[in-house]
C-alpha cells in the first residue's frame, strides 16, 4: 500500500480555535474561510491578523493552512476582493482555494507566493478541465463530488505529472451539482454561491393543489413526510485503500460549520485510518470497526458513499428525514490547568458534578472521568452549568491536557 506517497489529511476550521483542534487531532493541513469571500460566511472566519496567527501556529508544527476565497464574484465584489487579497498576502497562507477565474487572476497577481487550489465549486469532472487549470497555474484541483473512483483514477493516469487531486471523503453533500444551487437565493434571497446558503434542500416539503390553498398533502415515506432533495452525509472511512489506490493526493473533510467535537472525532479517525492503511492494510482492516464507530460519536446524519462507486440510486443518496442524531454531546475543549489542578473550560452544553464524561485524546485513547468540581469565573462552586458559553474551571478524576476535547453520551 505504501508504493504511493501518503495522502494529505485536510480538515475544516470554522474558527481559529477549531483550527488548533484539527491540527492537534491529526490534520496535515487545515482550510479556513476568508471573512467575506468564502462559501461559509456563517462560520467564525478569521480576520487578517487572526489568519496570520493561524498560519504561524500551523507552520510551527509543520502543518499548512489553505484559505477559501471561493465565492463567484460579481462586478461589485472585485474591488473588495482586490483589497482583501492585498491584505491576505501579509498572512502568508500556503494556498488559496478559488472557484472564480477572475479571483484566480487577481490572486496570481497579488499573492504570487501562495499556491492555487481550484475549488470543488468549479465542477471539474474530466481530465481536460484538470489539465486546463494546471496549465494556468493551479497546483491542485478539488474534484467535483460527482466523480467516481474509476473516473478519478483515469484522471490521475492521464495526468501523471499534472495537478494534485483533492477529494472530499467525509461530511455534508449538496443535492445540487457540487453546490451550484439557486434554490436558496430563489426562496430566501440568500445566495449559496455567495456563501449564504440556507440549506432549503434539507427542508420538508408537501404537495398543494391549486384549487385547495392551505391544504397540504405529504408524500408519505416514514410518517414525517418526504425530503426529496435531502442528501445523506458522505462517509468513506471504510474505503481508504481504494481512495489511496486511485491516486488521490488529499483527503478532505467537510465541515467549516461544525463543532470542535465533530472535527476532532472525524479527523482523528481518518488520521488513524490513513496511517494504518499506509503501513499495513491488515492493521487497517482490524481497526476499521473502531473507526466506523468513532465517526458516529458526534452529531451525524445517515451515511452514503456518494458517487464513488457509480451513480447512487435514491435510497443510497436521499435521506428520508432531516433529523440529526446526537450520539455524543460536545462539552468543550480543555484550556490551561491551574496549580490546584482545575482547568479552564468554556462550556458548550450542560453537565453536572458527578457526571461521567469522556476525554478524547489525539492518540485514539478515550478516558472516562467523573466531574468532581465545577467553579465559575469568580471561584464559586456550582452543582451544574446550564448556560452555554460560560467560562468555568473544572476538576475531573482524570488528568487532562490543554486542547483535549470533552464529550458525554447523548
Amino acid at each position: 500500500m505504501n508504493k504511493r506517497k501518503k495522502p494529505e489529511l485536510l480538515a475544516p476550521a470554522g474558527s481559529p480555535e477549531i483550527l488548533k483542534t484539527a491540527i492537534r487531532y491529526g490534520a496535515d493541513a487545515v482550510y479556513i474561510g476568508s471573512a467575506s469571500l468564502s462559501l461559509r460566511k456563517g462560520a467564525k472566519n478569521a480576520g487578517i491578523r487572526e489568519l496570520a496567527d493561524c498560519v504561524s501556529y500551523a507552520h510551527e508544527r509543520g502543518k499548512r493552512v489553505y484559505v477559501a476565497v471561493n465565492v463567484f464574484a460579481h462586478n461589485t465584489d472585485i474591488e473588495e476582493a482586490r483589497a482583501y487579497l492585498k491584505e491576505l498576502d501579509s498572512a502568508s497562507p500556503d494556498a488559496l482555494i478559488i472557484s472564480d477565474p477572475g479571483i484566480l487572476m487577481l490572486a496570481k497577481e497579488l499573492i504570487p507566493s501562495a499556491d492555487i487550489h481550484i475549488s470543488t465549486q468549479a465542477n471539474c469532472t474530466n481530465y481536460e478541465s484538470f489539465r486546463f487549470y494546471h496549465m494556468i497555474g493551479a497546483k491542485r484541483v478539488v474534484a467535483a463530488r460527482e466523480l467516481s473512483l474509476a473516473e478519478l483514477q483515469e484522471i490521475r493516469e492521464k495526468l501523471p505529472d499534472g495537478p494534485e487531486i483533492e477529494c472530499f471523503v467525509h461530511g455534508s453533500m449538496c443535492i445540487s451539482y457540487s453546490g451550484r444551487c439557486l434554490l436558496s437565493a430563489y426562496m430566501t434571497g440568500r445566495s449559496a454561491n455567495s456563501g449564504a446558503c440556507t440549506h432549503p434542500c434539507r427542508w420538508q416539503y408537501a404537495l398543494v393543489e391549486e384549487k385547495r390553498p392551505g391544504q397540504y398533502f405529504p408524500v408519505e415515506e416514514d410518517g414525517r413526510g418526504t425530503y426529496i432533495m435531502n442528501s445523506k452525509d458522505l462517509n468513506m472511512i471504510g474505503h481508504v485503500p481504494e481512495l489511496m489506490e486511485a491516486g488521490i493526493d488529499s483527503f478532505k473533510i467537510e465541515g467549516r460549520m461544525k463543532t470542535a467535537l465533530y472535527v476532532a472525532s472525524v479527523t482523528r479517525a481518518y488520521r488513524r485510518a490513513i496511517d494504518a492503511c499506509f503501513e499495513d492494510p491488515a492493521g487497517y482492516e482490524a481497526l476499521l470497526p473502531e473507526l466506523e464507530e468513532e465517526v458516529q460519536k458526534c452529531t451525524v446524519r445517515d451515511f452514503t458513499t456518494g458517487f464513488y462507486f457509480g451513480r447512487p440510486d435514491e435510497n443510497a443518496l436521499i435521506l428520508s428525514g432531516a433529523t440529526y442524531e446526537r450520539n455524543y454531546i460536545y462539552l468543550g475543549t480543555a484550556g490551561e490547568t491551574r496549580p490546584d489542578g482545575m482547568f479552564a473550560l468554556t462550556q458548550k452544553n450542560k453537565f453536572a458534578v458527578g457526571d461521567r464524561i469522556e476525554i478524547m485524546r489525539p492518540d485514539g485513547e478515550d478516558r472516562s472521568a467523573s466531574v468532581l468540581r465545577i467553579e465559575n469565573a469568580e471561584g464559586q462552586a456550582m452543582e451544574n452549568c446550564p448556560h452555554a458559553g460560560e467560562a468555568l474551571f473544572i476538576r475531573l478524576s482524570e488528568q487532562v491536557s490543554p486542547g483535549d476535547v470533552l464529550r458525554m453520551k447523548g
